[in-house]
């Protein structure tokens, strides 16, 4: 995906470091505790740097946290590229609606937030919390969409953002509102069902932004659908419940199966026309 040196959204805050994550490599100490570390050092001939650990109570870094922190500013900046992008693609969509488009916020962290969902772990993933119209990012997801779905690539990555921000699409046309409030009066599976159309509908969006970003910023390289497929197929519910447990429970689903997923975004990227009710009237999902 072509996405250096472009616009990054203003919309980003940056919270990482500041909801539970661990900076800098060691341990800092007062001068009383540094004199104690120094005597034992002397007593047992050991090298001080071992008690004080990597970055000697200074605050230092070791070279793979500066790296790692480097690769993190670069993803950082793909995040606010890739929600830029969308910013422009979802404002023209809108305005052919007759709408106008209100950007979300996204706020980066590490490790736990709190969201205006409430208190939430980056084992959740990425997430969007409609009461505070924000998206929620640990970076480290990419990571794990890598070495654990098998589904690297900065067009995955893409599609995971673009997906979140079809919530927010979603939330703003009260498609949201009226999926929870048939939730609430429906059973356990039925409101699972509700909750795949749901998803389903944002990979759909996720597709629509692709094609329109596409047509806009020609940014688009060899691969990047197939890895924005990769991507659909290994966070699909039955794809997940098989590696977590080794069989699945359909009527647990909440989000699709892996074909579901990259159907439906197939179907926003080849063009279908959108329909709000598109998802949620289809016989066949």
């Amino acid at each position: 995906m072509k996405w250096e040196n472009r616009r990054q959204s203003t919309q980003v805050e940056d919270r990482r470091g500041h909801s539970g994550g661990r900076r800098g490599g060691g341990v800092a100490l007062s001068g009383g505790g540094l004199i104690l570390v120094l005597i034992l050092a002397l007593v047992f001939k050991i090298d001080p740097m071992t008690l004080l650990g990597d970055g000697s109570g200074m605050g230092g870094q070791t070279s793979s946290e500066a790296s790692r922190s480097q690769e993190e500013d670069r993803l950082a900046r793909f995040a606010g590229t890739v929600l830029a992008d969308t910013e422009e693609i979802w404002t023209a969509e809108f305005e052919r609606m007759g709408l106008e488009y209100e950007k979300p916020r996204m706020v980066l962290f590490t490790e736990a937030v709190n969201s205006g969902c409430g208190y939430a772990s980056s084992q959740v993933g990425p997430f969007y919390c409609p009461a505070d119209r924000t998206i929620y990012l640990d970076l480290s997801f990419f990571d794990e969409m890598a070495t654990r779905f098998g589904a690297a690539g900065d067009f995955a990555q893409a599609y995971v953002i673009a997906h979140e921000v079809g919530h927010h699409v979603q939330n703003l046309l009260g498609i949201s509102g009226q999926v929870q409030e048939a939730r609430q009066r429906a059973n356990k599976v039925q409101s699972n069902q509700l909750s795949v159309r749901l998803e389903l509908q944002a990979d759909f969006l996720a597709g629509m932004w692709a094609r329109r970003g596409q047509e806009k910023f020609d940014f688009m390289e060899e691969g990047d659908i197939e890895e924005a497929m990769r991507a659909a197929k290994a966070i699909g519910d039955d794809a997940l419940q098989k590696q977590a447990q080794g069989h699945v429970v359909p009527d647990s689903f909440t989000h699709g199966t892996s074909e579901q997923r990259m159907r439906w975004f197939m179907k926003g990227f080849r063009g279908e026309a959108f329909d709000p009710q598109n998802t949620f009237t289809a016989r066949d999902l």
